[in-house]
């Protein structure tokens, strides 16, 4: 094994990185900004997508996939859409490549320029609600509840693994609904199965909220969201859904014979999440020694490694190893058994550690005449010897990962609450901001302007407007204005 990670509490930025690098997650590609998921980290992202992808059918949606380029005469039949994604789109001008007059080198062909330039997929808002004026012409046709499983590019100048990167992989809901009221309803619904997600599988706790006027999304008319908080006291934005009104079915004149015989446009929303969620799992519960996985993601459950000297202590404790296996694979636990003799056991112990593997099952030649086995635990580091004779070993098993679920779970729930705080004056905001950091509870004067001044002077955005907010009587903390409840302000990722 390599030398340690850096500590959290001397570089978290560091850290992570070194992290997501050395727990075989993923790394910088060739490409500027770009990365590659390695296999390790994709099988984390392909039991998210089987499980986000369950949520999605069993609420009545289906998959579908839309291409990955957008003529730009679209994007411009959405103003606000347009301007919030312009700076970040990347153009499609030619179709053709050439040698050079060197005839070793390749040019672009200037006689292969398109007749209109491509934008390379953003999101899909423009390209599906096109595709939707010719699904949709009457009630009977709606709701359509589509969603896609694709990469999108952004082009970002400043990037991080997962957090921030020219392209990413996500899913995109879009949804057309006959009335207001159902629209609005789907778009509640989404965020609700995002919240519900993040808690029970990924075992972060999220806040549900509103996003402010100048935060929501280009186009739409109101933006919920989920924010998580990290290790670091920064918030991250782990999922959004959009109730985009009438907005997108006019750009696309999108519109559908009514029940009542009249005619009238379609209600739309949109809502996703992307790889980002792999940067919330890992700094939501990781430490100084690695990955800490929730067990419902983690790749490998179990891994069970085997402590011996010779090839004949080897052969026995496989018997037994095996027998484990099978009784594990047959109620859908993933374990692995670790035989390679390349490697001490306490080089694997560090590696398994280091990966996140929730539960680590030792057995040597002592461990076989004594019919035990050590458990060993990621979460906590404790370790308890099971007979595996006197006891159930399999229920055990079983019990232990969901005791180590709901273990990490509440552990952020704790640092979540530790990290929120209610202020009421300028000074304790900003002081709360720059020691301890968090989520500050306080009250706004529901302007943008005095949004934008608070951000300004602290970095801190409005993370949203909690749908818990209760109403109470107070004064803005920047302008002394009256304010009917408090939102929650972070500086964020």
């Amino acid at each position: 094994m390599s030398k340690g990670l850096p500590k959290r509490s001397e570089d978290y930025s560091l850290w992570y990185n070194e992290l997501v690098k050395r727990a075989d997650l993923a790394e910088n590609s060739a490409v500027r900004g770009c990365m590659v998921i390695k296999p390790y980290g994709f099988s984390i992202w392909e039991k998210m997508q089987a499980e986000l992808d369950r949520m999605f059918k069993k609420t009545g949606h289906t998959n579908a996939y839309f291409p990955l380029f957008i003529p730009k005469s679209f994007l411009s039949k959405e103003a606000s859409h347009v301007e919030g994604f312009a700076k970040e789109c990347a153009v499609v001008t030619h179709y053709r490549l050439k040698t050079d007059d060197s005839g070793k080198g390749v040019i672009v062909d200037p006689e292969a320029k398109l007749e209109e330039e491509l934008i390379v997929r953003p999101t899909s808002e423009t390209v599906i609600w096109s595709t939707y004026k010719n699904w949709i012409q009457s009630y009977r046709d709606l709701p359509l509840l589509i969603n896609q499983w694709a990469n999108v590019v952004r082009w970002e100048m400043r990037t991080r693994l997962f957090l921030r990167t020219a392209e990413f992989l996500w899913q995109e809901g879009h949804t057309a609904h006959a009335t207001r009221k159902e629209a609005e309803e789907e778009t509640l619904q989404m965020m609700n199965v995002y919240a519900d997600f993040a808690e029970r599988f990924m075992a972060m706790p999220v806040i549900k909220g509103v996003k402010t006027e100048s935060e929501k999304f280009a186009g739409a008319e109101s933006t919920y969201c989920i924010e998580a908080m990290m290790q670091d006291g920064k918030a991250l934005q782990a999922g959004t859904s959009h109730f985009l009104g009438q907005n997108f079915a006019k750009a696309f004149d999108v519109k559908f014979a009514t029940k009542e015989g009249g005619l009238d446009h379609v209600w739309g929303t949109s809502w996703g999440v992307s790889t980002r969620l792999m940067g919330a799992l890992i700094m939501a519960h990781s430490d100084d020694k690695g990955l800490v996985l929730p067990p419902k993601l983690a790749p490998i459950q179990v891994v069970i490694v085997p402590i011996f000297k010779s090839e004949e202590e080897l052969a026995q404790i496989r018997v037994k190893a095996l027998e484990i296996v099978d009784q594990l694979d047959e109620i859908g636990i993933s374990v692995k058994f670790d035989d390679r003799d390349t490697y001490k056991p306490g080089w694997k112990f560090a590696e398994y550690e280091l990966k996140g593997v929730p539960l680590r099952l030792g057995i040597g030649p002592r461990d076989l005449k004594n019919n035990t086995v050590e458990m060993a635990r990621r979460d906590d580091f404790s370790k308890t010897l099971v007979n595996f004779e006197e006891e159930d070993l399999i229920g055990k098993i079983k019990e232990t990962l969901d005791e180590i679920q709901s273990s990490i779970y509440q552990k952020a729930k704790s640092f979540t609450e530790e990290k929120t705080t209610a202020v009421d004056s300028w000074e304790e905001f900003v002081e709360t901001l720059n020691n301890k950091g968090g989520f500050v509870a306080a009250h706004w004067d529901g302007t943008t302007e005095t949004e934008d001044k608070i951000k300004e002077k602290t970095k801190a955005t409005i993370r949203c407007i909690p749908l818990d907010q209760e109403e109470e009587d107070g004064v803005c903390i920047l302008t002394g204005k009256p304010s009917k409840g408090r939102v929650l302000f972070a500086k964020a990722y």
